[in-house]
């Protein structure tokens, strides 16, 4: 009961929010990697990957531990960093920078340095992905530089075009410059369009043989 009210109080005392604040953004970064790598891993790496039951389980919960353990490092060098860069301010609040800065110095230290594993890469292309959609939708946002115009005929057709030019790329490079491509993506192209596969249907009268162009799983 003692134990249970002190921690009450520390909960519920002001001066220690800031601190919980670290403290739960490294808890929920944790939590929310662990909830979107493991289901992610676990397909992939029985879809693609050759080995022993404990081999597979071995690459599942590293790459789920990996992803919880840099999501949770992000969220406490970034608050703590908010918090120092609002305490340190000449008014004590926090500046339109402050968010801007935070996050370069948590990108840098923990997806930024040294030689990046894919579970890293894939966190930081998709993070890419959105911030480019982002800043597309607030190029055209209403009161911006763009007329009214150009603005509307570039909402209505800018994403059959991004779609379209995205499809297109990829299919090139798969085809020319495999090497290029993020391995999850090329062995999920290989097992669409690559080795072709033999299925035998039974038709009234007859069998026909139908090839289907695609790849055997990823054994790297």
């Amino acid at each position: 009961m003692f134990l249970n009210r002190s921690i009450d109080e520390i909960v519920l005392n002001p001066q220690f929010a800031d601190l919980l604040a670290i403290v739960k953004g490294a808890r929920n970064g944790f939590t929310y990697g662990a909830k979107i790598r493991f289901p992610h891993a676990l397909v992939m790496v029985f879809l693609f990957r050759s080995g022993t039951l404990r081999e597979k389980f071995k690459i599942i919960f590293k790459a789920t531990f990996q992803h919880a353990r840099n999501l949770a490092t992000f969220a406490t060098i970034y608050k703590t960093a908010m918090l120092l860069l609002r305490n340190t301010s000449s008014d004590g609040k926090e500046a339109n920078p402050h968010t801007f800065l935070a996050g370069l110095l948590g990108g840098y230290v923990v997806f930024g340095r040294g030689i990046q594993s894919s579970v890293n890469q894939q966190i930081v292309i998709y993070v890419f992905a959105r911030v480019v959609l982002a800043l597309a939708r607030m190029s055209v946002q209403k009161g911006g530089a763009i007329p009214r115009e150009l603005r509307e005929r570039v909402t209505n057709n800018a994403w059959p075009v991004f779609a379209a030019l995205s499809w297109a790329s990829v299919m090139w490079l798969y085809r020319w410059h495999p090497e290029t491509i993020q391995p999850s993506l090329k062995s999920s192209m290989k097992y669409m369009y690559d080795i072709p596969h033999f299925f035998r249907l039974l038709l009234p009268g007859q069998w026909l043989v139908i090839v289907v162009h695609m790849s055997a799983p990823n054994s790297e």
